[in-house]
Protein backbone atom coordinates (compact mmCIF):
# COMPACT_ATOMS: atom_id res chain seq x y z
CA UNK A 1 0.00 0.00 0.00
CA UNK A 2 3.02 2.68 0.79
CA UNK A 3 4.88 1.48 -2.19
CA UNK A 4 1.68 2.36 -4.34
CA UNK A 5 0.74 5.90 -2.28
CA UNK A 6 4.80 6.28 -3.32
CA UNK A 7 4.29 5.24 -7.14
CA UNK A 8 1.71 7.84 -7.58
CA UNK A 9 2.94 10.47 -5.94
CA UNK A 10 5.85 10.10 -8.36
CA UNK A 11 4.00 9.94 -11.53
CA UNK A 12 1.89 13.00 -9.81
CA UNK A 13 5.52 14.94 -9.42
CA UNK A 14 6.29 13.99 -12.99
CA UNK A 15 2.96 15.58 -14.15
CA UNK A 16 2.94 18.68 -12.47
CA UNK A 17 6.95 18.95 -13.80
CA UNK A 18 5.34 18.16 -17.55
CA UNK A 19 3.65 21.03 -17.04
CA UNK A 20 6.52 23.23 -17.58
CA UNK A 21 8.76 21.49 -19.57
CA UNK A 22 11.42 24.00 -20.67
CA UNK A 23 11.70 25.14 -16.99
CA UNK A 24 11.61 21.74 -15.53
CA UNK A 25 15.16 21.51 -18.20
CA UNK A 26 16.79 24.75 -17.29
CA UNK A 27 16.63 24.20 -13.98
CA UNK A 28 18.15 20.43 -14.30
CA UNK A 29 20.84 22.26 -16.36
CA UNK A 30 23.06 22.82 -13.23
CA UNK A 31 22.78 19.15 -11.73
CA UNK A 32 23.20 18.25 -15.13
CA UNK A 33 26.65 19.92 -15.14
CA UNK A 34 27.57 19.76 -11.82
CA UNK A 35 27.44 15.67 -12.03
CA UNK A 36 28.95 15.93 -15.38
CA UNK A 37 32.25 17.83 -14.33
CA UNK A 38 32.82 15.58 -11.52
CA UNK A 39 32.30 12.21 -13.67
CA UNK A 40 34.65 14.02 -16.49
CA UNK A 41 37.44 15.46 -13.65
CA UNK A 42 37.62 12.47 -11.17
CA UNK A 43 37.66 10.52 -14.85
CA UNK A 44 40.94 12.62 -16.02
CA UNK A 45 42.27 12.52 -12.76
CA UNK A 46 41.92 8.66 -12.36
CA UNK A 47 43.14 8.51 -15.98
CA UNK A 48 46.43 10.30 -15.39
CA UNK A 49 47.47 8.78 -11.74
CA UNK A 50 46.86 5.50 -12.81
CA UNK A 51 49.17 5.92 -16.01
CA UNK A 52 51.98 7.06 -13.63
CA UNK A 53 51.22 4.40 -11.28
CA UNK A 54 51.35 1.60 -13.68
CA UNK A 55 54.82 3.38 -14.47
CA UNK A 56 56.43 3.60 -10.94
CA UNK A 57 55.11 -0.37 -11.04
CA UNK A 58 56.72 -1.56 -13.78
CA UNK A 59 59.82 -0.33 -11.90
CA UNK A 60 58.90 -3.06 -9.24
CA UNK A 61 57.94 -2.25 -5.64
CA UNK A 62 60.49 -4.07 -4.23
CA UNK A 63 63.69 -2.74 -6.27
CA UNK A 64 66.15 -0.22 -5.77
CA UNK A 65 67.63 1.70 -8.87
CA UNK A 66 71.41 2.78 -8.12
CA UNK A 67 72.41 5.11 -10.73
CA UNK A 68 76.16 6.77 -11.78
CA UNK A 69 75.85 10.22 -11.48
CA UNK A 70 78.31 12.85 -12.41
CA UNK A 71 79.29 14.49 -9.31
CA UNK A 72 79.27 18.52 -9.22
CA UNK A 73 83.11 18.20 -9.21
CA UNK A 74 83.22 15.83 -11.79
CA UNK A 75 81.24 18.46 -13.96
CA UNK A 76 82.87 21.15 -12.77
CA UNK A 77 86.34 19.95 -14.04
CA UNK A 78 85.18 17.90 -17.48
CA UNK A 79 85.48 21.04 -19.61
CA UNK A 80 89.01 20.64 -20.01
CA UNK A 81 90.28 18.86 -23.24
CA UNK A 82 92.69 16.85 -21.35
CA UNK A 83 90.09 15.95 -18.41
CA UNK A 84 88.89 12.41 -18.37
CA UNK A 85 85.76 12.14 -15.64
CA UNK A 86 86.58 9.24 -13.40
CA UNK A 87 83.12 8.23 -11.38
CA UNK A 88 80.39 5.90 -10.52
CA UNK A 89 79.55 2.89 -9.28
CA UNK A 90 82.17 -0.35 -9.37
CA UNK A 91 82.47 -3.76 -9.84
CA UNK A 92 83.09 -3.69 -5.99
CA UNK A 93 79.64 -1.90 -5.01
CA UNK A 94 78.14 -4.46 -6.83
CA UNK A 95 80.22 -7.69 -4.71
CA UNK A 96 79.42 -5.62 -1.44
CA UNK A 97 75.82 -4.68 -1.88
CA UNK A 98 74.81 -8.31 -2.95
CA UNK A 99 76.88 -9.93 -0.07
CA UNK A 100 76.28 -7.10 2.59
CA UNK A 101 72.97 -7.13 2.70
CA UNK A 102 70.80 -10.86 3.85
CA UNK A 103 67.47 -8.99 2.35
CA UNK A 104 68.43 -8.52 -1.21
CA UNK A 105 67.54 -11.52 -3.24
CA UNK A 106 68.63 -10.34 -6.49
CA UNK A 107 70.74 -7.76 -8.23
CA UNK A 108 71.37 -6.95 -11.78
CA UNK A 109 74.63 -5.07 -12.80
CA UNK A 110 73.99 -2.45 -15.99
CA UNK A 111 76.93 -1.00 -18.26
CA UNK A 112 75.75 1.19 -20.52
CA UNK A 113 77.82 1.94 -24.25
CA UNK A 114 76.11 3.86 -27.31
CA UNK A 115 77.49 2.52 -30.47
CA UNK A 116 75.92 2.55 -33.85
CA UNK A 117 74.29 -1.07 -34.99
CA UNK A 118 74.49 -2.04 -38.42
CA UNK A 119 73.03 -5.31 -40.38
CA UNK A 120 73.77 -4.98 -44.05
CA UNK A 121 72.74 -1.66 -45.09
CA UNK A 122 70.79 -0.28 -42.46
CA UNK A 123 72.26 1.20 -39.05
CA UNK A 124 71.18 2.39 -36.23
CA UNK A 125 72.34 4.13 -32.68
CA UNK A 126 71.92 1.38 -30.29
CA UNK A 127 72.41 1.93 -26.45
CA UNK A 128 74.10 -1.31 -25.38
CA UNK A 129 73.63 -2.66 -22.13
CA UNK A 130 75.42 -5.15 -20.79
CA UNK A 131 73.75 -7.03 -18.03
CA UNK A 132 73.46 -10.28 -16.91
CA UNK A 133 70.22 -13.21 -17.33
CA UNK A 134 69.11 -11.65 -13.97
CA UNK A 135 67.93 -7.93 -15.18
CA UNK A 136 64.94 -9.65 -16.93
CA UNK A 137 63.75 -11.42 -14.19
CA UNK A 138 63.66 -7.86 -12.37
CA UNK A 139 62.74 -5.34 -15.02
CA UNK A 140 59.80 -8.00 -16.51
CA UNK A 141 59.42 -7.26 -20.90
CA UNK A 142 57.19 -9.87 -22.61
CA UNK A 143 59.48 -11.92 -25.32
CA UNK A 144 58.53 -11.40 -28.84
CA UNK A 145 60.63 -14.01 -30.30
CA UNK A 146 63.76 -16.00 -29.28
CA UNK A 147 64.80 -16.03 -25.94
CA UNK A 148 66.49 -13.43 -23.56
CA UNK A 149 70.12 -13.52 -21.82
CA UNK A 150 71.06 -16.70 -20.76
CA UNK A 151 73.67 -17.70 -17.69
CA UNK A 152 75.73 -19.60 -20.20
CA UNK A 153 75.90 -16.56 -21.91
CA UNK A 154 77.89 -14.72 -19.65
CA UNK A 155 79.70 -17.59 -18.50
CA UNK A 156 80.38 -18.80 -21.92
CA UNK A 157 81.66 -14.97 -23.26
CA UNK A 158 78.53 -15.63 -26.08
CA UNK A 159 78.14 -12.78 -28.38
CA UNK A 160 74.77 -13.17 -27.69
CA UNK A 161 72.12 -9.96 -28.36
CA UNK A 162 68.63 -9.34 -27.68
CA UNK A 163 67.02 -6.32 -29.20
CA UNK A 164 63.79 -4.14 -28.35
CA UNK A 165 61.00 -4.26 -30.46
CA UNK A 166 61.68 -0.96 -32.17
CA UNK A 167 65.30 -2.04 -32.54
CA UNK A 168 64.41 -5.43 -34.40
CA UNK A 169 61.90 -3.73 -36.88
CA UNK A 170 64.41 -0.73 -37.92
CA UNK A 171 67.29 -3.22 -38.32
CA UNK A 172 65.61 -6.61 -39.47
CA UNK A 173 62.75 -5.38 -41.67
CA UNK A 174 61.18 -8.20 -43.11
CA UNK A 175 64.11 -10.47 -42.63
CA UNK A 176 64.22 -13.10 -40.72
CA UNK A 177 65.14 -12.29 -36.84
CA UNK A 178 66.73 -15.03 -35.12
CA UNK A 179 70.17 -15.97 -36.30
CA UNK A 180 70.43 -12.39 -37.96
CA UNK A 181 74.32 -11.53 -37.32
CA UNK A 182 74.31 -7.74 -35.96
CA UNK A 183 77.65 -5.64 -36.40
CA UNK A 184 78.29 -3.23 -32.81
CA UNK A 185 81.14 -1.23 -33.94
CA UNK A 186 83.71 -3.88 -35.71
CA UNK A 187 82.11 -6.58 -33.56
CA UNK A 188 79.66 -9.24 -34.69
CA UNK A 189 76.57 -10.53 -32.35
CA UNK A 190 74.05 -13.44 -33.49
CA UNK A 191 70.29 -11.67 -32.44
CA UNK A 192 68.94 -14.35 -30.06
CA UNK A 193 65.88 -12.95 -29.22
CA UNK A 194 63.32 -10.13 -29.10
CA UNK A 195 61.35 -8.39 -26.15
CA UNK A 196 58.95 -5.66 -26.10
CA UNK A 197 60.34 -2.50 -24.44
CA UNK A 198 59.13 0.52 -22.32
CA UNK A 199 60.44 3.83 -22.24
CA UNK A 200 60.04 7.38 -20.38
CA UNK A 201 60.26 8.73 -16.89
CA UNK A 202 58.20 7.70 -13.57
CA UNK A 203 58.63 10.36 -11.21
CA UNK A 204 61.75 11.25 -11.35
CA UNK A 205 63.45 7.75 -11.89
CA UNK A 206 64.25 7.22 -15.59
CA UNK A 207 62.61 3.80 -16.54
CA UNK A 208 65.78 1.30 -17.18
CA UNK A 209 64.93 0.48 -20.71
CA UNK A 210 64.44 2.16 -24.07
CA UNK A 211 63.50 1.51 -27.37
CA UNK A 212 67.23 1.28 -29.03
CA UNK A 213 68.32 -1.11 -26.40
CA UNK A 214 70.27 -3.98 -27.08
CA UNK A 215 71.16 -6.25 -24.43
CA UNK A 216 74.48 -8.59 -24.02
CA UNK A 217 76.16 -10.83 -21.54
CA UNK A 218 77.98 -8.23 -19.59
CA UNK A 219 81.47 -9.81 -19.57
CA UNK A 220 81.00 -9.57 -23.04
CA UNK A 221 80.63 -5.87 -22.77
CA UNK A 222 83.46 -5.43 -20.92
CA UNK A 223 85.58 -7.43 -22.92
CA UNK A 224 84.71 -5.90 -25.63
CA UNK A 225 84.51 -2.19 -25.41
CA UNK A 226 85.97 -1.45 -21.79
CA UNK A 227 85.33 1.49 -19.19
CA UNK A 228 86.53 3.84 -20.94
CA UNK A 229 84.13 5.29 -23.70
CA UNK A 230 85.00 8.75 -26.08
CA UNK A 231 83.03 11.25 -27.35
CA UNK A 232 83.64 13.86 -29.72
CA UNK A 233 82.35 17.66 -28.38
CA UNK A 234 82.29 21.03 -30.00
CA UNK A 235 85.80 21.38 -28.08
CA UNK A 236 87.45 18.53 -29.05
CA UNK A 237 86.97 15.01 -27.06
CA UNK A 238 85.12 13.63 -23.40
CA UNK A 239 86.18 10.98 -22.40
CA UNK A 240 84.93 8.91 -19.12
CA UNK A 241 85.81 5.46 -16.99
CA UNK A 242 82.39 4.57 -15.69
CA UNK A 243 82.33 0.34 -14.46
CA UNK A 244 78.71 -0.01 -13.78
CA UNK A 245 75.91 2.52 -15.08
CA UNK A 246 73.58 0.98 -12.85
CA UNK A 247 72.22 -1.44 -10.04
CA UNK A 248 68.62 -3.10 -9.78
CA UNK A 249 68.44 -3.83 -6.32
CA UNK A 250 65.58 -6.75 -5.72
CA UNK A 251 64.50 -6.87 -2.24
CA UNK A 252 62.93 -9.86 -0.43
CA UNK A 253 59.44 -7.61 1.21
CA UNK A 254 58.47 -4.38 0.72
CA UNK A 255 59.13 -3.49 4.47
CA UNK A 256 62.41 -3.91 3.99
CA UNK A 257 62.58 -1.73 0.83
CA UNK A 258 63.24 1.61 2.71
CA UNK A 259 65.50 0.65 5.26
CA UNK A 260 68.17 -1.50 2.57
CA UNK A 261 68.17 1.52 0.77
CA UNK A 262 69.20 4.01 3.67
CA UNK A 263 71.93 1.01 4.13
CA UNK A 264 72.97 1.05 0.78
CA UNK A 265 73.31 4.80 0.98
CA UNK A 266 75.53 4.82 3.58
CA UNK A 267 77.46 1.74 2.62
CA UNK A 268 78.40 3.88 -0.81
CA UNK A 269 79.33 7.18 1.42
CA UNK A 270 81.75 5.51 2.91
CA UNK A 271 83.87 3.93 -0.02
CA UNK A 272 83.07 6.75 -2.71
CA UNK A 273 84.74 10.29 -1.89
CA UNK A 274 82.33 12.34 -4.32
CA UNK A 275 78.52 11.92 -4.29
CA UNK A 276 78.68 10.20 -7.86
CA UNK A 277 75.94 7.81 -7.11
CA UNK A 278 72.06 8.13 -6.82
CA UNK A 279 69.70 6.08 -4.83
CA UNK A 280 66.04 5.83 -6.46
CA UNK A 281 63.40 4.21 -4.56
CA UNK A 282 60.33 3.78 -6.54
CA UNK A 283 58.52 2.02 -3.45
CA UNK A 284 58.83 5.66 -2.32
CA UNK A 285 57.23 7.51 -5.26
CA UNK A 286 54.67 5.34 -5.35
CA UNK A 287 53.30 6.41 -2.06
CA UNK A 288 53.74 9.92 -3.10
CA UNK A 289 51.98 9.45 -6.58
CA UNK A 290 49.19 7.61 -3.97
CA UNK A 291 48.63 10.44 -1.96
CA UNK A 292 49.37 13.34 -4.84
CA UNK A 293 46.11 11.10 -6.50
CA UNK A 294 44.07 11.29 -3.31
CA UNK A 295 44.82 15.86 -3.03
CA UNK A 296 44.18 15.94 -6.89
CA UNK A 297 40.77 13.84 -6.61
CA UNK A 298 39.77 16.04 -3.52
CA UNK A 299 40.58 19.61 -4.89
CA UNK A 300 39.36 18.66 -8.75
CA UNK A 301 35.72 16.86 -6.54
CA UNK A 302 35.48 20.30 -4.84
CA UNK A 303 35.71 22.18 -7.57
CA UNK A 304 32.93 19.88 -9.21
CA UNK A 305 31.37 20.01 -5.91
CA UNK A 306 30.62 24.04 -6.50
CA UNK A 307 28.87 23.60 -9.80
CA UNK A 308 26.60 20.97 -8.10
CA UNK A 309 25.85 23.38 -4.93
CA UNK A 310 24.82 26.57 -7.89
CA UNK A 311 22.47 23.67 -9.25
CA UNK A 312 21.02 22.67 -5.62
CA UNK A 313 20.23 26.36 -5.57
CA UNK A 314 18.33 26.56 -8.77
CA UNK A 315 16.24 23.75 -7.97
CA UNK A 316 15.75 25.58 -4.33
CA UNK A 317 14.57 28.91 -6.49
CA UNK A 318 12.47 27.25 -9.05
CA UNK A 319 10.89 25.19 -6.36
CA UNK A 320 10.04 28.64 -3.91
CA UNK A 321 8.65 30.20 -6.91
CA UNK A 322 6.50 26.83 -7.96
CA UNK A 323 4.76 27.06 -4.22
CA UNK A 324 4.36 31.11 -5.16
CA UNK A 325 2.21 30.24 -8.18
CA UNK A 326 0.66 26.89 -6.56
CA UNK A 327 -0.57 28.55 -3.32
CA UNK A 328 -3.98 27.98 -4.28
CA UNK A 329 -3.45 24.09 -5.17
CA UNK A 330 -2.07 23.90 -1.90
CA UNK A 331 -5.46 25.04 -0.24
CA UNK A 332 -7.39 23.53 -1.85
CA UNK A 333 -5.68 20.19 -1.23
CA UNK A 334 -5.34 20.92 2.45
CA UNK A 335 -9.14 21.91 2.57
CA UNK A 336 -10.07 18.38 1.15
CA UNK A 337 -7.88 16.60 3.78
CA UNK A 338 -4.37 16.43 2.92
CA UNK A 339 -1.57 16.66 5.74
CA UNK A 340 1.50 18.85 5.99
CA UNK A 341 3.34 15.74 5.17
CA UNK A 342 1.64 14.98 2.43
CA UNK A 343 2.30 18.18 1.28
CA UNK A 344 5.87 18.26 1.75
CA UNK A 345 6.27 14.81 0.20
CA UNK A 346 5.02 15.98 -2.67
CA UNK A 347 7.37 18.87 -3.25
CA UNK A 348 10.27 16.67 -2.09
CA UNK A 349 9.50 14.09 -4.90
CA UNK A 350 9.25 16.50 -7.32
CA UNK A 351 12.73 18.43 -6.51
CA UNK A 352 14.29 14.63 -6.27
CA UNK A 353 13.06 13.88 -9.51
CA UNK A 354 14.41 16.97 -11.39
CA UNK A 355 17.55 16.23 -9.52
CA UNK A 356 17.71 12.58 -10.23
CA UNK A 357 16.95 13.13 -14.12
CA UNK A 358 19.66 15.91 -14.02
CA UNK A 359 22.05 12.91 -12.46
CA UNK A 360 21.51 10.70 -15.02
CA UNK A 361 21.87 13.28 -17.81
CA UNK A 362 24.96 14.39 -16.28
CA UNK A 363 26.25 10.96 -16.01
CA UNK A 364 25.83 10.17 -19.64
CA UNK A 365 27.58 13.52 -20.32
CA UNK A 366 30.42 12.82 -17.54
CA UNK A 367 31.22 9.35 -19.35
CA UNK A 368 31.31 10.94 -22.40
CA UNK A 369 33.45 13.52 -22.08
CA UNK A 370 36.22 11.53 -21.11
CA UNK A 371 35.93 8.91 -24.11
CA UNK A 372 36.28 12.18 -26.38
CA UNK A 373 39.40 13.01 -24.62
CA UNK A 374 41.40 9.92 -24.97
CA UNK A 375 39.82 9.99 -28.34
CA UNK A 376 41.37 13.41 -29.51
CA UNK A 377 44.17 14.18 -27.45
CA UNK A 378 45.26 10.79 -26.37
CA UNK A 379 45.25 10.99 -22.93
CA UNK A 380 44.35 7.96 -20.78
CA UNK A 381 41.01 8.32 -19.10
CA UNK A 382 39.58 5.93 -16.19
CA UNK A 383 35.76 5.92 -15.66
CA UNK A 384 35.26 4.12 -12.13
CA UNK A 385 32.66 2.80 -10.76
CA UNK A 386 32.99 5.40 -7.59
CA UNK A 387 33.30 8.37 -9.90
CA UNK A 388 29.62 7.29 -10.68
CA UNK A 389 27.94 6.32 -7.81
CA UNK A 390 29.23 9.10 -6.06
CA UNK A 391 27.94 12.23 -8.14
CA UNK A 392 24.28 10.28 -8.77
CA UNK A 393 24.58 10.16 -4.54
CA UNK A 394 25.50 13.89 -4.13
CA UNK A 395 22.38 14.90 -6.83
CA UNK A 396 19.99 12.54 -4.79
CA UNK A 397 21.47 14.41 -1.57
CA UNK A 398 21.09 18.11 -3.34
CA UNK A 399 17.71 17.11 -4.17
CA UNK A 400 16.67 16.44 -0.66
CA UNK A 401 18.60 19.26 0.81
CA UNK A 402 17.40 22.20 -1.19
CA UNK A 403 13.93 20.99 -1.66
CA UNK A 404 13.05 20.40 1.98
CA UNK A 405 12.47 24.50 2.48
CA UNK A 406 10.25 25.01 -0.33
CA UNK A 407 8.78 21.68 0.87
CA UNK A 408 7.98 22.67 4.44
CA UNK A 409 6.70 26.83 3.48
CA UNK A 410 4.28 24.83 1.04
CA UNK A 411 2.73 22.86 3.98
CA UNK A 412 2.97 25.71 6.34
CA UNK A 413 0.73 27.62 3.66
CA UNK A 414 -2.59 28.42 5.85
CA UNK A 415 -5.68 26.65 3.50
CA UNK A 416 -7.77 29.88 4.29
CA UNK A 417 -5.47 32.64 2.96
CA UNK A 418 -4.66 29.82 0.09
CA UNK A 419 -7.83 29.82 -0.78
CA UNK A 420 -8.14 33.27 -1.04
CA UNK A 421 -4.95 33.69 -3.01
CA UNK A 422 -5.59 34.43 -6.99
Amino acid sequence: MRQIKLARNVLLGIEDLLLHKLRSFLTTLGIVFGVGSVVAMLSVGEGASKEAMDQIRKLGSNNIIINSVKSVEEESTSTTHSHMSIYGLTYDDYARVTETFKTIRRTAPVKLIRKEGRLGERALELRIVGTTPVWFELVQRPIIAGRVLMASDDNEHAPAAVLTEFGARKLLAAENTIGQTLRIGSDRFEVVGIVKSESGQAGNIQIPDQEVDVYIPINVATAYFGDVTSRRTSGGFEREMVELHQLIVQVDSIENVEPVANGIENMLSRFHKKKDYLVSVPLALLRQAEATKRTFNIVLGSIAGISLLVGGIGIMNIMLASVTERTREIGIRRAIGAKRKQIISQFLIETVVLSIMGGLIGIGLGVLVPVLITYFAGMPTVVTLKSIVLPLVISFAVGIIFGLYPAVRAAKVDPIVALRHE
